[in-house]
């Protein structure tokens, strides 16, 4: 077990999703321009698949990144908290690219929502299990 005193995994991946949650932004507001749709979605459904794509990150990076920090200051394994921030981190690009291509299902939208909830519940019990340790 190697105890870390500070957030610099989780910092990293937290500044890997910034950009990423940036680019989300820059793609609603390139959207805004082309379309001409000041609020909403002016019934325009590739803004109504961005504007989605961009709240379902909000949604779920937060508690994720929240979990993740949580995990890398109890002392988990630094290999275990890159893991798991990385495969957030790509999980959310393929949920992204997935979400754009179609509304419906797909398969690196399943990807991307898979990896989340995965990462989810391991850090939730791991943080737990750790907890129980101490």
């Amino acid at each position: 077990m190697n105890l870390t005193t500070n957030l610099t995994i989780t910092a990293l991946y937290a500044s890997l999703l910034a950009l990423l949650f940036i680019a989300l932004s820059v793609n609603i507001i390139r959207l805004r321009f082309k379309l001409k749709v000041g609020v909403g979605d002016g019934g325009e459904s590739t803004l109504t698949k961005a504007i989605r794509v961009h709240g379902n990150f909000s949604e779920y990076i937060p508690l994720a990144l929240f979990l993740l920090g949580s995990y890398e200051l109890s002392g988990a394994n630094t290999l275990w908290v890159h893991i798991a921030g990385a495969t957030l981190f790509v999980g959310r690009i393929f949920h992204a690219l997935g979400l754009s291509k179609s509304i419906g299902t797909s398969a690196p939208r399943a990807v991307g929502t898979v990896a989340t909830f995965l990462i989810l519940l391991m850090l939730a019990v791991e943080n737990i299990r750790l907890f129980l340790l101490a």
